[in-house]
């Protein structure tokens, strides 16, 4: 059975890899950034990125400005899903020193290093990134800037397990793993990041985050994103989910904050916004493929939706 987050952070094509091992010893203090450079030669020109750190050793406690410091240890992995400037120290209030001037490229082309600290207690993680080419992603805009992930409780474990000892192993021999192993972890610890977030939401929680968490609204989710151009309507989806019509609606509002048929309309949009970007597809095709029958249709929900048609908004877009 699918996995309604994977299905939805999938939907938003994100792809990534490792570009930085860090070797640190107490006390360190340093001031992180990421940017589309660091990012080359495995992706380019990202328009929004996500950065991350795997605690491999040690501790380090992550200070991003007007937040509480949170501390990550062996085993865990902080992620920065708006990519916010912040400081990667030992402990707080130290004097810190920026990342990017500490940098050793590797001379055969695998993975730059950061070797830097007092000689106290070794802490050792590596850096990795996601990128998108969505302006406005639906899903890093309802994260906060920091999410942490415990991977003892993940629920893909033994995979990103064995995964980050590859890459250890890999790091301690000098060479770059695999792009393709790196770039399927980074997306998976973002998913389990995700899912961890939306569980401890609460009622609180932002977003259809929260109908993503819940398992019979999860499921419609699921089966929405799979296909977003079928014939949804509230009885079929009601039936997925295994509740009556009304109590589906109902809960489905509450999770999620808008009623079914508007999301899959907000959905099927936004799949249009990314279709039309890529410039592969006329405006016609795009249309069936994101369920509306014709291109009059589709044309007229657009630009209800974004006050302009598609031909103008892609024009509007440069891409």
């Amino acid at each position: 059975m699918s996995d309604p987050m994977s299905d939805v952070l999938r939907s938003v094509r994100l792809s990534g890899g490792v570009f930085l091992d860090v070797q640190l010893t107490e006390p360190f203090c340093l001031i992180s950034e990421l940017t589309a450079a660091d990012c080359r030669p495995l992706l380019d020109d990202p328009v929004q990125l996500v950065f991350y750190h795997v605690v491999l050793k040690g501790r380090a406690t992550m200070i991003l400005p007007g937040e509480h410091p949170v501390e990550v240890g062996a085993g865990e992995v902080a992620i920065l899903p708006h990519n916010d400037t912040h400081t990667v120290a030992s402990a707080p209030g130290l004097s810190p020193t920026i990342a990017r001037s500490l940098v050793q490229p590797a001379a055969d082309g695998g993975l730059a290093r950061i070797v830097y600290g007092g000689g106290g207690a070794e802490t050792h993680m590596f850096c990795g990134f996601l990128g998108s080419t969505e302006r406005r992603n639906p899903v890093l805009a309802m994260l906060p800037r920091l999410v942490t992930l415990d991977l003892r409780s993940a629920a893909a474990r033994e995979w990103i397990e064995s995964s980050v000892r590859f890459a250890a192993g890999e790091l301690a021999e000098g060479r770059l793993a695999s792009s393709g192993v790196m770039s399927r972890l980074s997306e998976v610890l973002l998913v389990e990041a995700v899912r961890q977030f939306a569980a401890g939401a609460g009622p609180e929680g932002p977003g259809w985050l929260r109908g993503l968490a819940d398992p019979q609204i999860g499921r419609a989710l699921a089966a929405i994103h799979r296909e977003p151009a079928a014939g949804w309507t509230a009885e079929t989806l009601a039936g997925i989910a295994g509740l009556s019509r009304s109590a589906f609606a109902d809960r489905f509002v509450a999770l999620v904050g808008k009623p079914p048929i508007r999301y899959i309309t907000h959905w099927r949009l936004h799949l249009a916004r990314q279709r039309l970007r890529e410039r592969h597809s006329g405006i016609a095709r795009i249309a069936h493929e994101v369920g509306y029958e014709s291109e009059e249709a589709f044309s007229r929900a657009f630009k209800r939706e974004t006050g302009v048609s598609p031909a103008r908004w892609r024009e509007g877009t440069g891409g």
